[in-house]
């Protein structure tokens, strides 16, 4: 009888220990997932802050592009009104549009490929975008770690327990595929 209790409870402390052990994995995983989307949105930030000084530069040599200027300041406007990952993502899309559509813009004046303000600027933003891509490609694998520990049995047990559910990937924006064109 003494030996069937003492096998008990060392089952009961190892299923204890498991589920505090999951539970803070989870929680792990959720905090990583949450800084890489931190990263992410820092180098948005450093994106924003260096598009009105691109857009000024450009908008000194030339007047005649105000729609693509007009999408820009709106979709900048709408990221940082975004509230949840998906609608600051979808924003984000709507940015990556706009700029793309501002740099076919900027091949087609020899004036401003000369502007030596733009170039840098426009390197500067290179740069940053490609961050961004990593940063979003890091944000995904955090993602991936975290719902698989989330799906997984048993530890999917102590996740519906707890409250940890699936999180949603970042994903490019409907139309990301297609090269913006721009007629002038």
């Amino acid at each position: 009888m003494k030996k069937t209790f003492i096998v008990i409870v060392i089952v009961l402390l190892l299923g204890v220990w498991y589920g505090f052990s999951t539970y803070n994995k989870l929680v792990t995983l959720s905090v990583n997932a949450d800084t890489q989307w931190q990263q992410v949105e820092t180098d948005y930030q450093r994106r924003f802050d260096l598009i009105p000084n691109l857009v000024a530069s450009v908008q000194g040599i030339m007047t005649q592009e105000k729609e693509v200027f007009a999408a820009i300041a709106d979709a900048r406007t709408k990221y940082s009104g975004a509230t949840t990952v998906d609608a600051r993502a979808q924003a984000a899309g709507q940015v990556e549009s706009a700029l793309g559509r501002l740099l076919v813009i900027t091949e087609n004046y020899p004036q401003l490929k000369s502007s030596d303000t733009v170039q840098t600027l426009m390197s500067q933003l290179e740069g940053t975008e490609n961050r961004i891509s990593v940063q979003r490609m890091r944000f995904n694998e955090s993602v991936q770690a975290y719902n698989l520990k989330v799906m997984r049995i048993p530890s999917s047990i102590i996740a519906s327990m707890t409250g940890f559910d699936e999180r949603a990937y970042f994903e490019a924006a409907a139309g990301a595929e297609i090269a913006p064109k721009v007629q002038i």
